[in-house]
């Protein structure tokens, strides 16, 4: 069986305008383990040390370490490096990839004396509107291309991932982190955040359950330049419910089924269920982090390092 090896180390720092008197932090930077994924080695550092520091598995599984300081402070660091050791993801049998969509959507509806599976019981909480996912006609129309009456389930959400990445322009500059699902979608235009939104809400508005993946990619860098560090970022995708199988994954971003550059940190209805980093606090002013992201494989991990080339630098030239 094929495996690979990486390093990934995920940096943010705040630099406070004002002293922040008190604050209160959820960090989502610890990897999930899989049955394609292993968790090697983990470690959080934080600077300055929290008051007090704790971690816990919310709903969806994902662990958070949440810290909260009550002493004054001006700046926050927060390093998450750790190793992962990827397997290739299994893929639906013959028979499943031939199940019919509908039969799925069906098979999700809510009848008074309808007894759900524990699977289908997990999936109903990705059937609904969320904080960043709307339900509406306009999102079952564009899934229509896609989803034609009978066609296959894992056909046509491969279908629908291939039309948004041929639809939509991956553009940083067009939307923000909380930019509303609608503005992306008329647009057509967006990041790997939006276009795992948009895909959902197709999903979720022709009754399929689809819940929203957040972790990393491992990126090349272009023909003759070297990897630096820093230079990477968090990444998103989708995942869709097919009874019998689990949870089908696809990037609608780069239009492939994730494998092994695909690193998974977690999961929820949508961004704001997995967040890596969210809190509130007193004071601060105006501050906005600086963030630095490195995937790395094995075998060029100490070549990488050895070399001291950031990112922040390469920029700065």
């Amino acid at each position: 069986m094929t495996f690979v090896r990486y390093h990934v180390r995920h940096e943010t720092l705040y630099e406070y305008d004002q002293v922040v008197g008190e604050s209160h932090h959820l960090l989502r930077l610890t990897p999930r383990t899989l049955p394609w994924q292993r968790n090697l080695e983990h470690h959080l550092a934080i600077a300055p040390e929290p008051s007090a520091r704790r971690t816990f598995l919310d709903s969806f599984g994902n662990w958070i370490t949440a810290i909260h300081y009550t002493a004054d402070h001006d700046y926050l660091k927060i390093t998450s490096e750790f190793w992962v050791e990827l397997r290739d993801r299994p893929k639906p049998s013959a028979d499943i990839a031939k199940v019919a969509w509908e039969a799925v959507r069906d098979s999700l509806r809510y009848r008074a004396d309808r007894k759900f599976s524990p699977e289908h019981l997990e999936a109903s909480a990705f059937r609904f509107v969320s904080p960043n996912v709307p339900i509406d006609s306009r999102y079952a129309a564009y899934a229509r291309d896609a989803f034609h009456p009978g066609r296959a389930l894992v056909e046509a959400a491969d279908a629908l991932m291939r039309q948004i990445h041929r639809d939509f322009s991956f553009d940083p500059s067009a939307t923000e982190t909380f930019t509303p699902v609608e503005e992306a979608f008329q647009a057509r235009r967006g990041v790997c955040q939006d276009f795992s939104h948009i895909m959902i809400a197709c999903l979720r508005s022709i009754g399929l359950a689809a819940r929203y993946m957040s972790g990393y990619i491992l990126t090349h860098p272009p023909e003759g330049k070297a990897r630096l560090v820093g230079a990477d970022a968090t990444h998103a995708w989708v995942a869709v419910f097919v009874p019998d199988f689990g949870w089908l994954e696809l990037d609608p971003t780069n239009a492939l089924w994730p494998g092994l550059e695909h690193i998974t940190l977690g999961w929820g209805r949508d961004f704001s269920d997995i967040t890596p980093m969210r809190g509130v606090l007193l004071g601060g002013g105006e501050h906005e982090p600086e963030i630095a992201v490195t995937v790395v494989p094995e075998k060029d991990f100490a070549s990488l390092y050895a070399s001291g080339g950031t990112y922040l630098e390469e920029l700065s030239r």
